[in-house]
């Protein structure tokens, strides 16, 4: 199975679709062969919208299995679909990219540095997981500089180890570090992955591969 794609030639897909378990948000316009590898190597039922009226899904969007956290510029008729499919919670705060704010799963959340405690707090109790602020690799965008799955964490390459073990302590999953695209340290720009598979940016090796698959189980 092809494990690597483009969204129409840019390697770097984890910035225009999120997974979110069973589902993968994708904007309308997305390539039919994009689209195509999306529901392949995920197992995926495909969402089709676009967030605040823009492609950027990935950025503008996190959660998991039990809701979407979503920024609060969405437009209503977005707000809808999405509703049809999770429950969703408006990031109305000035930190409203969730995606590039947020990184989780079913267990935990971890959420920019400098996010404001309340609205941490607020996350948690929606998703119903446990929060930490959290830097990784001097990235306080965790939500572009980690990805996660019920499985699994990889994080910045410069992660340090008092960083991995914050996330091991929350998420008790194996926790490793890599990179995406050729060396980029922002995982999330390139990686789409759940608990059934992972379709990576094209300009991935495959070493970065192979941790890919170490770190949330797909080695056989």
């Amino acid at each position: 199975m092809e494990r690597t794609t483009t969204f129409d030639g840019d390697p770097n897909i984890g910035v225009f679709a999120r997974v979110l378990g069973s589902i993968a948000i994708v904007p309308p316009e997305s390539p039919e062969e994009f689209k195509a590898a999306v529901r392949q190597a995920l197992n995926v039922e495909l969402v089709e919208t676009t967030i605040q009226g823009s492609t950027i899904i990935g950025s503008l969007m996190a959660g998991n299995s039990r809701g979407i956290v979503v920024s609060g510029l969405a437009m209503e008729a977005e707000l809808d679909l999405l509703a049809q499919h999770r429950e969703v919670m408006l990031l109305k705060d000035s930190m409203n990219a969730a995606g590039n704010v947020i990184m989780a799963n079913d267990t935990f959340a971890a959420v920019h540095q400098d996010m404001p405690t309340d609205l941490a707090k607020a996350i948690g109790e929606f998703l119903e997981v446990e929060v930490i602020h959290l830097t990784l690799g001097g990235v306080k965008t965790v939500g572009m500089a980690g990805v996660a799955t019920n499985k699994g964490v990889i994080v910045h390459p410069l992660a340090t180890a008092r960083q991995i073990a914050q996330i091991e302590e929350v998420a008790k999953i194996p926790v490793g570090t890599g990179s995406i695209n050729m060396g980029s340290g922002l995982i999330g720009t390139g990686l789409l992955v759940n608990d059934s598979g992972y379709l990576a940016g094209n300009a991935t090796s495959g070493f970065e591969l192979g941790r890919i698959e170490d770190v949330f189980g797909f080695l056989e």
